[in-house]
C-alpha cells in the first residue's frame, strides 16, 4: 500500500488558516502545517543557513526541517519578491544535502498573484485537480484573507484598550476556528458579519488622544509575530493604537496599483522604486503623517537589501516633518531585552512629546 504523502508548509502569522483551508480542498493527502515557531525553530534554521542570509530564510527553512521530521513528504512554499524569490532552490539543496527525501514547489513565480501558475503548481501536486474547482477554492481562500485582515487592521487599532485583556485574542481564535470549516461563501459571510458585530461589542476604554504609532518595513517581519518578538503585543500593553500596512491583502490585492500612487508622493525624495516594500514605506512615513501618527517604527530583517536601501531616505523624510522613527533589525541573535528596553524608550518619548503638544 502506498504511504500517504504529507504536504507542508511554513508558518506566518494567523495565515495558516486560508492556506491550510485551500491545500485540503484542493488536495488529495495529509495536510500538516509547520510546528509552531520556538527557539528551536530558529536554532535549526540559523545552524544550516548560510551566515549573512536574511532571517525569514532562516525560520522557514528551519520550518522545513521540523516538518521533514514529522513526516512531511511535500514542502510548498510562496516564493517572494524579493531575493527571497530565490531562495527556494538554495534551501531545496540544503535540505537535501542533509539527506531529507522529499518533493519541493514554489507556488508563486512573480512579484504579484499570478492564478495560472499556481493552477500549473497545484497540478504538479495533484493532477486530477479541476480548473473549476480551483478557481472556486482559491476565490474563497482568498476572499477569507480579506476578511482577517479587515478584523486584524480593527484589532490593532483597539486591542491596546480592552477593558478584560485577552478578549480580543479570544475571540479572534474562535472566528478562525470557524473560518476554517466554511465551504461556501455565503457561509463565511456570515460567519464573518458575526464576528465583526462581536469585536465591535467588546467593552474598551480608549481616549479620543490616545498615542498612534504606525510600523513599516520588510513583509516577512511584519506579519510573523514570532519573528518581530510579538512587537504588536508589546504596544497593545502600552495603550497605543497600531497601523500595520502590509499584510497579504496589500501583497497580493493592492500593492501592484499602488506603486505609481506611492512614486507620485514621494517624488520629492525618491525617483524610482527600491525593490520589496522599500518604496512603499518610504510613502507611508507621510501617510502616517497626515494622518496625526505619533511615530513610526521601522522593522526589518538583518541584511535586507531594500529596506537598507530606504532607510536614508525614510529618515530624511521623518526629520523634515519632524516625526519620531525608530528602527529595529532582526537576527538569530537579537536580544529579546534590548528590544524591549528600547521600545520602552521609545514610549517614553513619544508620550513626553504628546504632553507637551497637549499643553
Amino acid at each position: 500500500m502506498k504511504k500517504q504523502e504529507i504536504v507542508s508548509f511554513p508558518q506566518l502569522g494567523n495565515y495558516y488558516v486560508p492556506f491550510t483551508f485551500l491545500l485540503k480542498k484542493l488536495l488529495k493527502k495529509e495536510i500538516k502545517m509547520a510546528p509552531p515557531i520556538t527557539k528551536k525553530t530558529i536554532e535549526l534554521g540559523t545552524k544550516y543557513s548560510p551566515d549573512f542570509v536574511c532571517i525569514p530564510f532562516k525560520y522557514n527553512l528551519g520550518n522545513f526541517i521540523e516538518s521533514l521530521e514529522n513526516g512531511a513528504t511535500i514542502l510548498v512554499q510562496a516564493g517572494g519578491g524579493c531575493r527571497y524569490g530565490y531562495y527556494a532552490e538554495v534551501q531545496e539543496q540544503i535540505l537535501k544535502d542533509l539527506g531529507y527525501h522529499f518533493k519541493f514547489y514554489t507556488l508563486l513565480n512573480q512579484r504579484y498573484f499570478a492564478p495560472t501558475y499556481l493552477y500549473k503548481t497545484l497540478k504538479q501536486i495533484e493532477p486530477k485537480l479541476s480548473f473549476i474547482k480551483y478557481a472556486y477554492f482559491t476565490l474563497l481562500a482568498l476572499k477569507m484573507v480579506q476578511d482577517m485582515d479587515k478584523i486584524d487592521h480593527f484589532i490593532r487599532g483597539n486591542i491596546g484598550f480592552e477593558k478584560k485583556k485577552g478578549s480580543f485574542e479570544k475571540l479572534q481564535k474562535e472566528m478562525l476556528q470557524k473560518f476554517s470549516k466554511v465551504h461556501t461563501f455565503l457561509g463565511l459571510s456570515l460567519i464573518y458579519h458575526k464576528y465583526k458585530k462581536k469585536f465591535k461589542e467588546i467593552p474598551i476604554d480608549k481616549p479620543n488622544n490616545c498615542l498612534k504609532v504606525g510600523i513599516i518595513g520588510e513583509l516577512y517581519s511584519s506579519m510573523e509575530p514570532f519573528s518581530n518578538y510579538f512587537l504588536e503585543k508589546e504596544l497593545a500593553k502600552m495603550n497605543i493604537e497600531v497601523k500595520r500596512f502590509t499584510d497579504l491583502t496589500y501583497l497580493l490585492f493592492q500593492k501592484v496599483h499602488a506603486e505609481k500612487k506611492y512614486l507620485k508622493k514621494i517624488s520629492k525624495y525618491c525617483k524610482y522604486t527600491i525593490g520589496a516594500d522599500g518604496m512603499d514605506n518610504v510613502a507611508r512615513c507621510l501617510l502616517l503623517k497626515e494622518h496625526g501618527y505619533d511615530g513610526v517604527i521601522h522593522i526589518k530583517p538583518f541584511g535586507c537589501t531594500p529596506e537598507i536601501g530606504a532607510m536614508p531616505i525614510i529618515a530624511k523624510i521623518c526629520s523634515d516633518l519632524n516625526l519620531p522613527i525608530i528602527y529595529f533589525s532582526f537576527d538569530s541573535n537579537t536580544s529579546e531585552v534590548g528590544i524591549k528596553t528600547r521600545l520602552e524608550a521609545f514610549y517614553d518619548m513619544l508620550k513626553m512629546r504628546k504632553e507637551e503638544k497637549n499643553e
